[in-house]
């Protein structure tokens, strides 16, 4: 019988992989790996949440008679300005049919029109090529996959539980496991592989389209673990999200200018074309910085539906109709008030077409990943479809045998790996009585609480000044020596110092009722305290603009940056953009 999401084992320790997140990337990974491998599938919410599931614009597939794969691989390493890893862009687009396909067979319904999959253009697509359900396009995903998931006896799920850190193995340098925040306990969970999708960053900054569960945990955890990590300063801030005062930073798709909505400033002056000849449909850099722009001498910017058919708006954006009237904007007769918001981290931990990290047994998928598709700046909707084309890799995923595989097989920490990984077959310790946190009393538990809850509640407005659409080196400067100032308090506080012990221990039990919230606090506070100063580091490096990142006082880009910006432990350095082999 498939085993119940609420009801996951609490008695299961060894695995052969552990996929740590539930977004499209996460449930495709666990659907796409071996069926007689045992599998872990650890979610902080339900399957059913995530960063995908709000993803309304689409999926981009070059599947229509009049487009070609070549068309999307030119689009792609154009918006990517001039970091996109080719091998990879052309990895992604070949696959893409076989995408679209593998969701149709399970399922999703994507709108039609005259029985053909329909096709929508968004900015910077030389041709309609976006699969669409309506505007809800990642729920429709999320929700055929995660029921396919909750069909597999095979996976057991682990809801509501968050990844503290990696437990890597200190001879051999491989992954073989993680330590887990579940069901008011703290454990190990030894694995063969990890797989890492954990979604971005977004609630680094105070504007941001992101849910609440985006805290880059991934790039955190894999990055303390001595992982490489990969461009982080390029994060894309989406051009239109609803701003109106007490509502939520909600995404209003970019398929709504694809299908001819205008952006205009109180005045009713479409001031994109001042900015690009393309106007509304430039790469959503470019509208974001021309919004950001035009609001230093004017007081609002507006996204103007009433040009597209009111049909159309309401067969194709049922959502963003539904959502805008919950907050007093009816889009049918009135003005969307816009402004950007951080909405997808380009930047991640740096793998190869395998999904495959500098750690041995550690992979990545999704927006946590760097593959190299999307360079300086992600192409519109080409986001849902790499989640898909590389998670179906795992299907031919190796794992050793044995423990002896591993010691004689496993390549040292810092060399990109090959299929290697670690076997989960060697015996548990035994268990000992659970016990509390040793030395961390209820007084000292709250107060150490306090001091997580008062930096993030600070850092959001710091990194949205200092990092966010436009920025400058005697901000991040400023920026960085507080970021690091919180950072040395953080870490010298006890549970700060429990969460980064690298163990393994017995499992802990966890006796207030409050004290797994405390800890997840301070556990989510560490890792967007990590991925803070890692965006200032990275952004401070590159003495250019280029896609996402946009320095006020080096204004263009530079022949000479035309390299990735890594990060591994506290080494910064150039890697070269890949061309074809």
């Amino acid at each position: 019988m498939p085993q119940p999401e609420s009801t996951a084992s609490a008695a299961l320790d060894s695995f052969d992989v552990l996929v740590v997140g539930s977004g499209a990337a996460g449930l495709y990974a666990t659907l796409c790996l071996p069926s007689q491998l045992r599998i872990g599938l650890i979610t902080k919410d339900t399957v059913k949440k995530g960063s995908s599931n709000w993803a309304q614009g689409g999926i981009a597939a070059a599947i229509a008679p009049s487009d070609s794969p070549h068309l999307h691989v030119d689009d792609t390493l154009r918006a990517g300005a001039g970091l996109c890893d080719s091998d990879a862009v052309e990895f992604l687009v070949e696959h893409a049919k076989a995408a679209i396909e593998s969701l149709v067979h399970m399922g999703v319904a994507f709108d039609r029109k005259n029985g053909q999959l329909a096709m929508t253009l968004e900015a910077a697509h030389s041709r309609p090529r976006v699969l669409h359900a309506a505007d809800t396009t990642g729920k429709a995903i999320i929700s055929t996959l995660a029921t396919q998931v909750l069909a597999r006896p095979h996976i057991h799920i682990f809801s509501h539980a968050l990844a503290l850190n990696l437990w890597i193995d200190p001879v051999t340098g491989c992954c073989q496991g993680i330590r887990l925040l579940s069901q008011g306990q703290v454990r190990w969970l030894r694995a063969s592989a990890v797989i890492l999708a954990t979604g971005g960053g977004g609630q680094v900054f105070s504007q941001t389209t992101n849910p609440s569960v985006s805290t880059g945990d991934g790039v955190a955890m894999a990055w303390r673990a001595g992982a490489s990590v990969r461009d982080l300063e390029f994060f894309q801030f989406h051009p239109t999200a609803l701003t109106k005062p007490g509502a939520p930073r909600f995404l209003i798709s970019e398929a709504v200018r694809g299908e001819g909505a205008h952006l205009v400033d109180e005045g009713g002056d479409r001031f994109a074309f001042q900015y690009h000849p393309s106007g509304e449909l430039a790469p959503r850099d470019v509208v974001s910085r021309a919004i950001f722009s035009h609001l230093q001498t004017h007081n609002h910017v507006y996204l103007d539906l009433t040009p597209i058919d009111r049909q159309t708006v309401q067969s194709r954006f049922p959502n963003i109709i539904q959502t805008c009237d919950k907050w007093g904007v009816d889009v049918l007769n009135e003005r969307i008030p816009v402004a950007p918001a951080a909405h997808y981290w380009m930047g991640g931990v740096a793998t190869d077409t395998m999904n495959r990290t500098s750690i041995p047994g550690l992979y990545a998928i999704g927006e946590v990943a760097s593959t190299g598709v999307h360079g300086a700046n992600r192409l519109a909707s080409n986001s849902l479809l790499e989640c898909l084309v590389f998670a179906a890799r795992l299907a031919t995923i190796s794992l050793p045998t044995s423990r002896s595989d591993v010691e004689t097989s496993c390549p040292q920490q810092g060399d990109l790996p090959g299929n290697e990984s670690i076997s989960p077959q060697e015996a548990e310790p035994e268990e000992t009585p659970e016990t509390g946190i040793d030395g961390i009393g209820e007084e000292l538990w709250a107060s150490e609480t306090e001091v997580a809850i008062a930096i993030r509640q600070q850092l959001p407005q710091l990194m949205w000044k200092s990092a966010g659409i436009s920025r400058r080196q005697q901000d991040m400067d400023h920026a960085l020596s507080i970021v690091n100032e919180w950072r040395a308090q953080l870490s010298a506080t006890k549970l700060c110092q429990f969460i980064s012990d690298d163990g393994p221990h017995s499992p802990i039990r966890l006796h207030a009722a409050q004290s797994s919230e405390h800890l997840k606090t301070v556990a989510e506070t560490m890792n967007l305290i990590d991925i803070a100063y890692l965006i200032l580091k990275s952004a401070a490096w590159r003495t250019e603009s280029r896609g996402g990142h946009y320095r006020s006082d080096h204004p263009h880009p530079s022949p000479e940056w035309h390299v990735h910006t890594v990060i591994q432990a506290e080494d910064i350095h150039a890697s070269p953009v890949t061309r074809h082999s």
